[in-house]
């Protein structure tokens, strides 16, 4: 069977797809993006409208009633989300916790999804915490940056450290939303409406088999879930740079054909440079995003075939998505340039846009680092733990 037919009976055998994101949506979220800032989060109501699209089910097993989607498929849905509102999409994209806790044991599993797939699970890793052995378990305390999510989430996740413990990829424990303080300091110029606060636990006890290894061996043995899961986790962030950059340019585009000088010169749209800048971002988006879903596609009919992702396959995977958040970034803020004095208001979206893809590539899993890593797998040397 070759790569292509492997990849379409993969993608047929799956159940039917999620829902489709309307225009209508788009514009409704759209039209909350300050609601979403001032609040620091999500509202309930639309962390229930990501729930009824199938965002949080989309990677969840088929048994245990989840669509166990392609990767393409998923990302597609955070980055047309993410057209609406970079922190919509930043908060959708966390669906793929789901893959982490596909390295929980199966008996565990099963009690997560007892009630149905659409459960939210979020968290924060770093810095990792250490956990005594104790009756019952391990005894969970500490403080733990990053908790995007959390606020609208069913289960949390934090990072620990055992004794015992080999090193490598960090330890997480599981507990119920409720077991958590969520301290509300999330004061940032992008992404602002994530809910990335600190979390809190003060001597929870957690059981060990509520506890995995984040990027570890799952306990689920389906193409999903062999796909590489730490690159999967810079992918999912990575694109929703990919759809605030495109907000951007369709703003900009809209806003030059009807936007005349001050001074009397021609409107932007009739501007050389504007025509060469536009051209130019156009470009530079597009191709981006085809090598980032080039290589997605490429791993996930290796998979689908029945083969395993090399390293090279994931190196790509991580490589791509440090580029289009880079180049997201680098279309936003042409964008904002283009915009003049306009796009420095506060309530101007190009304002929202550009700050928002600077968020997205800062992240670490993005960082300048990556290109490194990269390179020392293409080149066939040895590459730091936990990477690709």
């Amino acid at each position: 069977m070759n790569a292509f037919n492997a990849l379409h009976e993969c993608d047929a055998a799956q159940q039917p797809a999620i829902a489709t994101v309307s225009d209508e949506l788009i514009a409704s979220l759209r039209g909350r993006r300050r609601e979403f800032a001032d609040l620091g989060q999500l509202p309930a109501d639309v962390v229930q409208t990501l729930r009824e699209l199938g965002v949080y089910r989309a990677l969840v097993s088929a048994r245990y009633g989840g669509v166990e989607t392609s990767p393409a498929t998923f990302l597609r849905l955070v980055e047309r989300l993410s057209e609406a509102d970079g922190s919509v999409g930043w908060v959708a994209s966390f669906g793929v916790s789901s893959m982490y806790l596909a390295s929980l044991p199966e008996e565990t599993l099963a009690k997560v999804y007892a009630g149905g797939p659409d459960v939210i699970f979020a968290g924060a890793l770093f810095p990792p915490q250490p956990a005594a052995r104790v009756k019952g378990g391990l005894q969970v305390s500490g403080r733990w940056k990053f908790g995007s999510g959390s606020t609208g989430a069913d289960i949390i996740g934090v990072g620990i450290k055992v004794d015992g413990d080999q090193g490598g990829l960090p330890r997480m424990a599981v507990m119920p939303a409720s077991s958590v303080t969520i301290e509300r300091n999330w004061d940032v110029i992008g992404l602002q409406g994530t809910g990335s606060h600190d979390l809190v636990v003060d001597g929870v006890v957690v059981p060990d088999e509520w506890t995995f290894i984040r990027g570890g061996k799952p306990s689920l043995d389906t193409p999903l879930y062999r796909y590489p899961s730490m690159a999967f986790a810079a992918q999912v962030l990575a694109i929703v740079g990919v759809g605030v950059a495109r907000a951007a340019l369709d703003e900009i585009t809209r806003m030059a054909g009807g936007r005349a000088s001050i001074t009397g010169a021609p409107t932007l749209a009739d501007r050389a440079y504007v025509q060469s800048e536009i051209a130019k971002a156009e470009a530079k988006l597009r191709s981006a995003r085809a090598f980032f879903y080039e290589a997605t596609d490429d791993v996930w009919a290796t998979l689908c075939a029945g083969g395993a992702a090399s390293v090279k396959q994931a190196a790509l995977l991580r490589l791509a998505s440090s580029h289009v958040a880079r180049i997201g970034c680098e279309v936003a803020q042409t964008a904002f340039m283009l915009s003049g004095t306009t796009g420095i208001y506060n309530d101007q979206p190009i304002a929202t846009y550009v700050h928002d893809a600077m968020v997205v590539a800062q992240h670490a899993f993005l960082s300048e680092g990556t290109w490194q890593s990269a390179g020392r797998v293409l080149l066939g040397l040895d590459t730091p733990p936990g990477f690709p």
